[in-house]
């Protein structure tokens, strides 16, 4: 029983023995006046009575016909007269019962009539005696009917003692309620701080627990910078602080395997002439300060959209990775005249070569880095800032205009031509966490289910990803209820930002409450990072369905998410560019266990995506990570060999 509990039971506990016990005293000593004046009545009315009877000189008959009248009068329950010799001459008795009091009450009270007793003489001759005893009944009646009165007044000073007791715990209640909230929160790793109340002893109470979760959210940041550190020793290039070579690489091989990753792109590829004779001629700083300035050109691509990818391939090669197809000529064009515009103001006879490929998901790295040398080749042949182009610029995809596009698009999910993929999350012990579901769709009836590069980025043109999202948990929530295993859908950017998302979101859910708990839901890092407070909504809305939230393709961005905490994330998936490797190399081990450490604080799980070898996955357990998903994943499901 909650303490709120235990107070109104005992508070009512209290009210309830204060109003039998007031109800109980009232009756009691109002039985006692009653009582008394009962005894004194009978007593006085005997007195009166013997009186008059006196001054009939014995006269019997008289006498009778005076007794006759008082018994008559109704308020007497009996009126005797007995003479000396104790023999009664007149007896005149009858009973009656109470109107009003109940005869449990009677019973209860007990009220008796004491009969008053006189002597009756004539002068000096004793007569005999008079005994009178009124009726009881009529002060059973009042006492009742004075019981009620007084109860009913009780109850109503009980009940505005209840009253005053409902508010006053209701003040106590909030700032208690308040604490509580605010450990669950910290429990859910939300660092939360509440207004001090004005109880002292509460007062204390939350002073202590704000001053607790702003230590712990210290100790976070504190973390989180450490990571940010750990993140740059391991995938940064310390000069220019562009990507190293390995995380390039991985970035670049990540969205060449991703369903949805770009169906085309670009790579540009830069490489500074003679970069050791420029070092000689300007010197360390002035060498140092120019490659910089080349970085800084580079960045400068990154920020006018999402998915360009900028490295630093070794001392005199960097790299830009475009994630549209039959940009690449242009942007590497670009990029030769701004360097030749800022280059010599460092220096004389300072030239750079670019080559440039055209990236389709089909090549694999090895031929994509093979035909970026051979275009980097020829450029350097042709001298400073020349620019070559290997490979063949991407035609617009059969021909369709968007209005096409978004026809077939919503065609596919009118008529439900959409399946899931299943890419299985295990745990470290090799149990299912979830399944991932990418979504696929069957653009033509009788076509193939194209996976999302294909398709993607027209629907988010076209302002469908909400109708397809919604779609997709559908089908899973479908499938759960079939089979009972949990499964994970990737929730697209622009269906966040979309305001009929959400209330769409929430009345499917409300259908499937029993599924719903078994469904995972993700978004990307950058979602998070863009549009937090989009996120934040998310996962308080989900919170109360059992649909668990998190990051997918996560690592790169984690320690600069503001209020990381607040997020409402249950779990994060690494990228695979993060994690790819991660057994060579000590400085990403290190990263790694600084995540897993930051983001376990805030009691989220943590998961590695695309893990290919054994080396890695044993690498990636030891660093604390929670489960895995990747190709050799898969095949210890199978039971295949790695």
């Amino acid at each position: 029983m909650s303490l709120i509990r235990q107070i109104w039971v005992l508070l009512f506990a209290t009210l309830a023995l204060a109003f039998l016990g007031s109800v109980t005293v009232n009756v009691d000593s109002s039985r006692e006046s009653l009582q008394t004046q009962l005894r004194l009545k009978n007593s006085d009315n005997a007195t009166a009575l013997a009186m008059v009877l006196s001054q009939q000189q014995g006269d019997a008959d008289s006498m009778a016909l005076l007794m006759s009248a008082q018994f008559d009068t109704g308020y007497y329950q009996r009126v005797r007269f007995t003479g000396t010799d104790g023999q009664v001459k007149f007896d005149r008795a009858v009973s009656a019962s109470p109107v009003q009091a109940p005869a449990w009450f009677v019973r209860w009270v007990g009220l008796d009539s004491t009969p008053g007793t006189a002597q009756v003489s004539d002068g000096w001759r004793a007569l005999g005696s008079v005994e009178v005893q009124s009726h009881a009944a009529f002060a059973h009646d009042e006492l009742w009917l004075a019981s009620k009165r007084s109860a009913a007044a009780l109850a109503a000073v009980g009940a505005l003692s209840a009253l005053l007791v409902f508010w006053g715990i209701g003040q106590l209640r909030r700032p208690l309620d308040a604490a509580v909230e605010q450990a669950r929160a910290l429990e859910r790793g939300e660092y939360v701080t509440i207004i001090e109340p004005g109880t002292p002893e509460l007062r204390r109470l939350t002073r202590a627990m704000n001053s607790m979760v702003t230590r712990l959210k210290l100790v976070f940041e504190g973390q989180a910078s450490q990571v940010e550190t750990l993140r740059r020793q391991a995938n940064c290039d310390r000069l220019t602080g562009l990507s190293n070579r390995v995380h390039f690489l991985g970035q670049l091989s990540t969205a060449l395997q991703r369903e949805d990753g770009a169906i085309h792109g670009g790579l540009v590829i830069l490489r500074v002439l003679d970069l050791a004779e420029v070092n000689r001629t300007l010197g360390h700083v002035a060498t140092d300060q120019m490659l910089v300035a080349i970085g800084r050109v580079l960045q400068t691509y990154t920020q006018r959209g999402d998915g360009c990818l900028v490295g630093r391939l070794n001392g005199a090669d960097f790299a830009l990775g475009l994630p549209v197809g039959a940009m690449a000529e242009e942007t590497a064009q670009a990029i030769a005249g701004a360097l030749r515009a800022a280059l010599p103001a460092f220096g004389p006879n300072i030239g750079v070569a670019i080559g440039a490929v055209e990236v389709s998901r089909a090549m694999l790295m090895a031929e994509l880095m093979n035909a970026a040398d051979m275009a980097l080749a020829r450029a350097e042949t042709r001298g400073p800032f020349a620019v070559e182009i290997e490979g063949q610029v991407p035609a617009v995809s059969a021909g369709l205009g968007e209005a096409a596009w978004r026809q077939h698009i919503k065609g596919a999910i009118t008529a439900g031509r959409l399946e899931l993929g299943e890419v299985p999350l295990l745990s470290v012990a090799n149990q299912l966490i979830h399944v991932e579901c990418p979504v696929r769709l069957q653009l033509e009836p009788d076509g193939p289910f194209e996976v999302a590069a294909r398709w993607l980025p027209l629907a988010v043109r076209g302002r469908l990803t909400t109708d397809i999202d919604i779609a997709a948990i559908g089908v899973a929530l479908n499938h759960i209820a079939d089979d009972g295993q949990p499964r994970c859908i990737n929730v697209a950017s622009a269906s966040l930002a979309d305001i009929e998302f959400l209330p769409r979101l929430a009345s499917l859910l409300a259908g499937a409450a029993r599924e719903a708990r078994h469904l995972w839901i993700e978004v990307s890092e950058g979602a998070a990072m863009n549009q937090f407070s989009r996120v934040r909504e998310l996962g308080r809305q989900l919170r109360s369905t059992g649909v668990r939230l998190g990051l997918e393709h996560a690592g790169e961005r984690l320690s600069r998410i503001e209020r990381l905490f607040d997020a409402g994330l249950d779990f994060v998936k690494l990228d695979i560019a993060v994690t790819m490797g991660v057994a060579a190399d000590a400085n990403r081990a290190a990263f790694i266990r600084g995540v897993v450490a930051m983001l376990h604080s805030v009691s989220i799980q943590v998961y590695a995506e695309g893990v290919g070898n054994a080396a890695d996955a044993n690498v990636l357990e030891q660093c604390g990570i929670d489960g895995s998903a990747g190709p050799w994943v898969r095949a210890a499901q199978a039971g295949l060999p790695a």
